[in-house]
């Protein structure tokens, strides 16, 4: 490991605005994040497998009387994210290294308000399907944390991961609500709903013609 990763490391460990497992408030912060961590008891909404944070920091800006926490496994992507959300003073986004199968070790039943979940890795191989974001097994644990409320948001550039997403996940369930789509986000009318913010991954694709998709839902009370 590279002596910078290891000094990005050290700066994690020490930074208020990140939680890792060997982090003294890992233990009791489920629950505790409007105490321990943000001060306040703000709404808490998440962006998962968030790399450098772009929607968390995005959405704080736009929304600073709610909280937005971060979650990723990579240490160098969070470093990045909270480098740049400690720059700009937002005190009302966090981030957390853990896996996302690991979100109720973090969070209550009904602590979170909304999700988002941002060009997430399509793993596209069959045998993968159980590792998808949008899977069920995903979607039982976001919706406890939710307390079956609050909105789930979901953009990909991958056609692949928001075809199954949608006409083999989402139909199976019947406990969502108000389902919107489209496959060409940009020509939309709910391009509004992300108030300007694009990952560089959205950037990408986007420069080569892949057009980004999007859906959202709520969950039946």
């Amino acid at each position: 490991m590279s002596r910078q990763k290891l000094k990005r490391f050290e700066d994690l460990q020490n930074r208020h605005n990140v939680i890792e497992y060997d982090d003294k408030r890992f233990p009791s912060i489920k629950s505790n994040w409007g105490k321990d961590v943000f001060g306040n008891s703000n709404p808490i909404n998440l962006e998962l497998a968030c790399g450098r944070g772009e929607y968390s920091i995005g959405l704080a800006k736009e929304f600073p009387n709610e909280n937005f926490v971060g979650i990723d496994i990579k240490g160098e992507r969070l470093w990045q994210g909270s480098s740049k959300a400690i720059e700009e003073g937002l005190e009302n986004v966090a981030f957390a290294r853990n896996f996302i199968l690991d979100l109720e070790q973090m969070f209550a039943e009904g602590e979170v308000n909304d999700i988002w979940i941002i060009h997430p890795d399509p793993r596209p191989r069959d045998r993968d399907e159980k590792r998808r974001l949008t899977f069920h097994r995903f979607l039982e644990i976001y919706k406890r944390i939710q307390g079956g409320t609050g909105r789930v948001y979901f953009k990909t550039d991958n056609t692949q991961l928001f075809e199954w997403t949608l006409s083999e996940v989402l139909p199976a369930r019947d406990d969502i609500k108000d389902l919107h789509f489209t496959d060409d986000l940009h020509n939309s009318v709910y391009l509004k709903e992300h108030y300007g913010i694009s990952t560089r991954y959205e950037r990408k694709f986007s420069k080569v013609g892949e057009t980004i998709k999007y859906l959202r839902f709520e969950w039946k009370a």
